[in-house]
């Protein structure tokens, strides 16, 4: 009975954890939606691997449900290394395919001519994506493929230069390659605010992750070699004693993740959007 008491605690815990997810994320392009599938199902897998395992050892239901939780705000807790460097990566893409932009246009290039001659040389980190708005521009007007290309992106400065091309194919900017220049220097310096932010942020990285593994590693040796001392949480009122002190280590934990992680700003288009949709 305790063991199927504690399966149904994990699947309650899962469902929740899915209805706070899908409440919070909102509508989203599919092709972000599409490059974030797999790591929603990893982090599945994560928290019911999590929950199982935490539900075999000690066949503690609130064990279960903060491991399963867990697992599942791994990323928010601890940080991902390389979405960090990803982010950086793209701001300085962008800043130089800016620039390819600005260069390839002076040599009396035209903006969509300019944006297919830099297709196959724009940088790694958004090559993909400049290929894609080449490919768009054969059958799309200038102003809908920049829209999809800012949306592929998913990146603040992406919109500030998708608009600077779009009001350029309006007509509506005269100096367009002052323009160019001006934002991949904001973007230049974003990313070496980002590495500076980044840089003072390690050490509360770290110690998350040393609070978390020490915390871990008592509780193991706990269970491990002295399982007697955890006799008072055996019943239900020592599960609802545990369930606190889990919530209560596992806010903790979140907010100190929280407070490392580097705030971005809201995206223009998407703002804009939102509110078109109100």
């Amino acid at each position: 009975m305790m063991l199927l008491a504690g399966l149904c605690g994990v699947l309650l815990a899962a469902g929740v954890l899915l209805i706070v997810d899908g409440l919070r994320g909102g509508p989203r392009p599919a092709s972000v939606t599409r490059r974030h599938a797999p790591f929603d199902r990893a982090r599945l897998w994560r928290a019911g691997g999590l929950a199982a395992a935490g539900l075999v050892v000690t066949r503690w239901p609130a064990v279960a449900v903060g491991l399963g939780g867990l697992g599942w705000f791994w990323t928010e807790l601890f940080g991902s290394r390389r979405a960090r460097e990803e982010a950086i990566a793209r701001t300085e893409a962008i800043a130089s395919w800016t620039e390819m932009l600005r260069d390839t246009m002076a040599g009396a290039h035209g903006l969509e001519e300019a944006v297919v001659t830099t297709a196959v040389v724009a940088p790694d980190a958004i090559r993909a994506e400049v290929i894609a708005l080449s490919v768009r521009l054969e059958r799309q007007p200038l102003d809908v493929a920049l829209r999809a290309f800012a949306d592929e992106l998913n990146h603040p400065t992406g919109d500030l230069v998708v608009t600077a091309l779009s009001l350029a194919a309006q007509g509506s900017v005269g100096q367009l390659s002052e323009l160019l220049g001006a934002l991949a220097v904001a973007a230049r310096d974003e990313t070496a605010m980002r590495l500076r932010v980044e840089a003072a942020r390690a050490r509360l990285r770290t110690a998350v992750r040393v609070i978390a593994a020490v915390t871990a590693l008592t509780v193991a040796g706990l269970v491990v070699f002295n399982r007697s001392y955890l006799d008072a949480y055996s019943d239900a009122t020592g599960q609802l004693v545990l369930a606190l002190v889990v919530a209560m280590w596992g806010a903790g934990l979140w907010w100190l993740g929280r407070m490392s992680r580097f705030m971005a700003p809201e995206r223009f288009f998407a703002s804009h959007t939102g509110e078109q949709a109100r």
